[in-house]
């Protein structure tokens, strides 16, 4: 699929609204049971940036935007201002963070992950667009500066290979990976200095 690696304007999906979504069928039997299936393995996040527009310079940054973008054609970077970090959006990145993998001697390549839960059904988040100078590692909980991240997989290659039963952990800032759910931008403009665009639907690409 074709992705520009540039970010959506940040002051404008601060006032998105949207977050994950999930597919889960339920079927009632003639008693009143339910049986739930979940159709998808992994979340997927849908947002609307039409929240965020607030002025005439903001509907010409996003009409450029989708224009260079060709519409639904070309994925991009949006930063989810609720959840960007490997951390809680308020907390400083650790390398600490998240565990990414466990070492054997002889792998050297773990792909970023976060983690959502208690501990009970944790889900597991493949992170593919982490943010460039943002990332921090830590062996057996010690940070190491030798490695390299590939920003377009979250794809993470120490320099030595990890011990055998070694944790690996890292802390980074994240965007997701997105495009236009729309070819059509319905801009009205209300008065003379501003106006806006009510609908501006992202859906996240996944592989």
């Amino acid at each position: 699929m074709s992705f520009d690696d540039v970010r959506f304007p940040p002051q404008i999906s601060r006032g998105s609204s949207g977050g994950p979504e999930r597919r889960t069928e339920i079927v009632v039997t003639g008693s009143g049971a339910e049986e739930r299936n979940s159709r998808w393995a992994h979340s997927r996040r849908r947002y609307n940036a039409g929240f965020g527009v607030k002025s005439l310079d903001d509907i010409h940054a996003v009409v450029a935007f989708f224009e260079e973008r060709r519409g639904r054609l070309h994925g991009f970077r949006w930063k989810d201002h609720l959840d960007f970090k490997s951390c809680a959006p308020g907390a400083a990145v650790s390398p600490r963070d998240q565990v990414i993998g466990t070492g054997d001697g002889v792998a050297t390549r773990f792909q970023l992950v976060k983690r959502y839960g208690s501990g009970l059904r944790d889900y597991s988040r493949s992170i593919t667009k982490p943010v460039a100078g943002s990332l921090r590692v830590a062996v057996a909980g010690q940070e190491v500066t030798g490695f390299t991240l590939d920003t377009l997989t979250g794809m993470v290659t120490l320099a030595a290979a990890p011990g055998a039963g070694t944790l690996v952990t890292a802390g980074f800032c994240f965007d997701v990976p997105v495009r236009f759910d729309t070819d059509e931008l319905r801009i009205n403009l209300t008065q003379f200095a501003g106006g806006d665009i009510p609908d501006i639907p992202v859906v996240e690409i996944r592989a």
